[in-house]
């Protein structure tokens, strides 16, 4: 200890901190920390064992994806119904084309053999080239006058016989009246695949899910398609 000289006051002792486990001085001035409470052990829980999912939840789960698959397949066997109806009336359409192409370029062929007389030979023709010209928003209107037309010229049974007596008339004449026979045939079955294709499309379930794509609704070919009963008479 440092030596102390005569009549001087030794100093006071440091003070300690009681609070303190160690006793260690606490430096003046500051207060005395408390000591933090001790925390108590955190224990675990076990992991709960897992819950068993109830039958009938199961049970309807099934039930919902059964439907669901048979919804799917019934609305793809619709679509598939309705593309080969589409398929079959693209296939009548492309018929009865072929025919009323053919009845004009027949008509026209004959009017230019100068086998008629020259009044018909005109009215055949211009109705003829009509026909074979026309637009589709036009087609229905131009294959009527062909029809009349045709009609006009052979009313009477006399105009078949002078056309039949003239050279090459025979031939052209059956071409034309076997043409004249085919166009009605034709049409009809059109119009059948039409009238079954927007029967299909007028379902609910056919608007609903749009199963029809982007394909145009159906139209029936309305036109004259009365063929001359001469000319009727010859094909038979």
């Amino acid at each position: 200890p440092p030596s102390r000289r005569d009549g001087e006051t030794p100093p006071p002792p440091p003070r300690r901190c009681h609070n303190h486990p160690s006793g260690a001085p606490q430096a003046p001035g500051r207060h005395p920390t408390p000591p933090r409470p001790h925390a108590a052990p955190r224990t675990t829980k076990p992991p709960s064992p897992p819950q068993a999912i109830p039958w009938r939840a199961v049970s309807t789960l099934i039930w919902i994806a059964v439907a669901l698959v048979l919804v799917a397949v019934y609305l793809s066997w619709t679509a598939g119904r309705l593309d080969r109806l589409h398929s079959r009336l693209d296939a009548a359409r492309a018929a009865l084309d072929a025919q009323l192409l053919r009845r004009a370029s027949v008509a026209q062929e004959l009017a230019t053999a100068k086998v008629l007389d020259p009044a018909s030979s005109i009215v055949l023709y211009q109705a003829a080239h009509a026909a074979r010209q026309a637009e589709e928003e036009n087609r229905e209107v131009a294959e009527s006058e062909l029809s009349q037309a045709l009609r006009a010229v052979f009313e009477e049974s006399a105009q078949v016989e002078a056309v039949q007596q003239a050279p090459g008339g025979e031939s052209t004449l059956g071409e034309l009246a076997e043409a004249v026979r085919r166009v009605p045939m034709a049409r009809r079955f059109h119009n059948d695949a039409v009238r079954a294709a927007r029967a299909l499309r007028r379902h609910r379930k056919v608007r609903w899910f749009r199963l029809a794509g982007h394909a145009p609704f159906p139209m029936a070919f309305e036109m004259d398609d009365e063929p001359p009963p001469a000319l009727v008479e010859r094909a038979a």
